[in-house]
């Protein structure tokens, strides 16, 4: 087809006209296609395919000549591909203003949230625009299935061959790791005129993201050479939720006057699988839960969501879903999952499609992690872009939003499942990182460490499996040899002595609790003016912690998840083979568990309220001070290592022992590395500023630290 160019505000019937004439099928057009009526129209030039801009950075990192394995055929389908549009630099700032008054008491609109069509009829590009890339879209017959309520998202389908034609890449397959992937092969062009409103596709590849989840280690046979007796052989003393609701205080709220439970609240849960029911009533009944009215449905919900059955990310479903009720036992928990597209993350079609809602559900959480790189180098290109909007859109909704900030320590862009020592140096979880959800990191307890046991741990359990006496001292989660806690208890003097060490190599992972600056966001005005937070324009992460240990030090996280064919073993907690296979680890956790200590708070307050960020950082400012005024009773007071001594009305513990820094090799970010020695991740490579160490208030391990439940509910404004 020679013809490329159509007027930019060529009516449909000239639009059918043309493309009659080049034997092309009319366009499928959706339904819900206005944009702002008030907003001027950014298109203003004719769609001349001969001037074609391209959108850099717009294919994935693995998506290299090594791994590739040749075009895929023209006629593979690619369904429910996800375009996406920006707004004007104006519009962006009234939304951010608009947000921010949501939050603010003193502001006549705060808590009035806007609806999914006030989100775009107010901040979506104008009407004209969207009809212009729709026009476009069905030129090169492209099936324009929906435009999301926020009017950024277009869900089209069309195949392989249509892509390479419109937006002049190939899509190939790839073989990474074992693994076929597919993936645009070059980076996307489209004509410059509609580059003032479209951003780009969110993803044309499925390098999907990946489950926080972290599998047990076996402390009965963990293979370390050369450890003192005694470090085998440990016994478990796995969390269940009486021990959370023991060790973070939560048990008050059940027991008072007016029972804080979560009733008549709501948690999501987002994923990409389905899950067996009968796995969480398991879990309910054997931990005491099932005694409150708490229920747990599956939901599909929306354009472009398929049931996508049960599949590899069912463990991750099950843990999510059945602690995201533990912490509120009276709240309703609903998976909503959505089947993975060629290019699209199920979990994200899930959340759009709920927040494109009359009344979305005031709580979601989600246990994915993903580069900020794979992501897009900024916020204004793919899949950052729909990241940020998505979570954006959920604030302005009055939806708290909770994510995993990862598992792979400040190394956010190395596989923690397979990498013995980061490559790629630091970074964040990027669906963890905008400035409108809190990322949730992960904490280990030091009471093996300490030789303490005995006074955090009963010897046996309650009649609701619980056995921790009181809060327990805490250190940031890391099962790597450049942990300070490790390397001290076996007597080394430094990470890089140890990590180069034969005892040390037996500890040689990245896996750990998530923290590191984002390289896409500016630090929100809310995340200042706190000890220890850096001045560095920043978002930082995480927010807040909770444990989340995969059994290093003799603790994990006790589940439910018996399907065999997804690697599931049966919830029989009376046999100890039974609850290691059902104890895991993981940021994965932390996020269900905050969305279900959230529930508690919207109970109290009687209403949905929106991103928790900027109250969490208020009380912290009060309770930790800032560099020029810190309140020095209260951190000394509030220390986590004071373990059950700390005080009873900190409501964060102030975690100040350890680090989540790893092992490393080659030169990002990479202090020590030689070609026979293995180096510490650190913010230069010239000298050690190692990332990253604990220290007084806030910090990249542990963030705010962790959290005292009944005094954070008592104290939220």
């Amino acid at each position: 087809m020679a013809l490329r160019r159509f007027p930019q505000h060529a009516p449909l019937f000239g639009l059918l006209t043309i493309l009659v004439l080049n034997g092309l099928p009319g366009p499928a057009f959706a339904a819900n296609q206005a944009g702002s009526p008030a907003v001027a129209p950014r298109i203003v030039a004719t769609v001349d395919e001969t001037k074609m801009v391209t959108l850099a950075h717009s294919t994935h990192r693995l998506a290299v000549p090594k791994y590739d394995q040749g075009a895929v055929e023209d006629s593979m389908p690619m369904e429910h591909m996800l375009l996406q549009l920006r707004r004007s630099p104006e519009q962006e700032a009234a939304l951010k203003q608009t947000i921010d008054a949501l939050q603010d008491p003193r502001s006549a609109t705060y808590h009035q949230w806007l609806t999914a069509d006030e989100m775009g009829t107010k901040f979506g590009p104008a009407q004209q625009d969207i009809e212009t890339v729709s026009q476009w879209l069905s030129l090169h017959g492209f099936q324009v299935n929906t435009v999301h309520k926020n009017r950024l998202t277009i869900d089209l389908s069309g195949t392989a061959g249509q892509v390479r034609e419109a937006f002049h890449t190939e899509i190939h397959r790839y073989l990474v790791n074992g693994q076929q992937h597919i993936a645009n092969a070059s980076d996307v062009q489209i004509p410059a005129a509609l580059a003032p409103v479209v951003v780009g596709f969110v993803a044309l590849h499925n390098f999907m993201p990946k489950p926080a989840l972290t599998k047990p280690v076996n402390a009965l046979t963990f293979p370390c050479n050369g450890c003192p007796d005694g470090f085998n052989g440990q016994v478990q003393y796995d969390e269940a939720p009486a021990d959370l609701a023991t060790i973070y205080n939560v048990a008050p709220l059940y027991k008072a006057k007016k029972p804080i439970t979560g009733k008549g609240q709501t948690v999501v849960v987002l994923e990409d699988t389905d899950i067996n029911p009968a796995d969480v009533a398991t879990f309910r009944k054997a931990f005491g839960l099932s005694s409150y009215a708490g229920t747990f449905t599956q939901i599909h919900p929306g354009t472009g969501c398929t049931d996508p059955g049960l599949n590899g990310a069912e463990g991750e479903a099950a843990l999510d879903a059945e602690w995201a009720g533990a912490v509120a036992p009276d709240a309703a928990v609903e998976l909503a999952s959505c089947a993975d597209t060629k290019t699209a993350f199920g979990a994200f079609i899930a959340a759009q499609n709920l927040l494109d809602l009359k009344e979305p559900p005031a709580i979601m959480s989600l246990s994915f992690q993903e580069c900020e790189t794979d992501n897009g180098p900024g916020t204004a290109l793919e899949g950052n872009a729909f990241v940020n909007n998505l979570w954006q859109q959920a604030a302005g909704e009055g939806v708290s939003v909770f994510v995993a900030a990862g598992d792979n320590a400040a190394a956010g862009c190395d596989n923690f499942n397979t990498a013995s020592f980061a490559t790629t140096g630091i970074a964040a979880n990027a669906l963890a990182s905008t400035p409108y959800d809190v990322a949730t990191g992960g904490t280990d307890f030091l009471d093996t460490s300490e030789g303490s046991l005995s006074t955090y741990w009963n010897t046996t359990n309650n009649s609701v499996g619980g056995s921790a006496k009181s809060y327990i001292p805490e250190a940031p989660w890391n099962d790597s040899c450049a942990s300070s806690v490790l390397f001290t208890y076996l007597g080394a003097k430094d990470a890089l002595s140890f990590c180069n060490s034969p005892t040390g190599a037996s500890f040689l992972d990245i896996v750990g609790g998530s923290g590191a600056p984002s390289f896409v966001y500016a630090k929100p005005v809310w995340q200042t003016g706190i000890i220890g937070i850096p001045n560095d324009g920043k978002r930082d992460l995480p927010d807040v912690s909770l444990f989340a240990s995969n059994g290093f030090w003799s603790h994990a996280i006790v589940f439910c998840m018996s399907d065999a064919n997804q690697g599931g073993a049966p919830c029989d907690y009376t046999k100890p083979v039974n609850i290691f296979n059902n104890s895991a680890g993981g940021t994965s956790f932390t996020a269900p568990q905050f969305a279900s200590i959230q529930a508690l708070i919207n109970q109290k307050a009687g209403a949905p309220q929106g991103n928790p960020n900027p109250i969490l950082y208020d009380l912290a400012r009060l309770e930790y001070g800032s560099a020029a005024d810190p309140n020095t009773s209260q951190l000394k007071a509030c220390n986590s290592n004071l373990g059950n001594g700390v005080g009873s009305t900190c409501i964060f513990n102030d975690v100040t022992t350890g680090n989540n820094t790893v092992p490393c090799y080659g030169t990002n970010n990479c202090y020590g590395s030689t070609l026979n020695d293995y180096g510490v991740l650190s913010r230069s490579d010239q000298k050690l500023l190692q990332a990253y160490p604990t220290k007084t208030g806030w910090d990249f391990a542990t963030g705010l630290g962790t959290i005292n439940v009944t005094n954070l509910v008592n104290a939220w404004p």
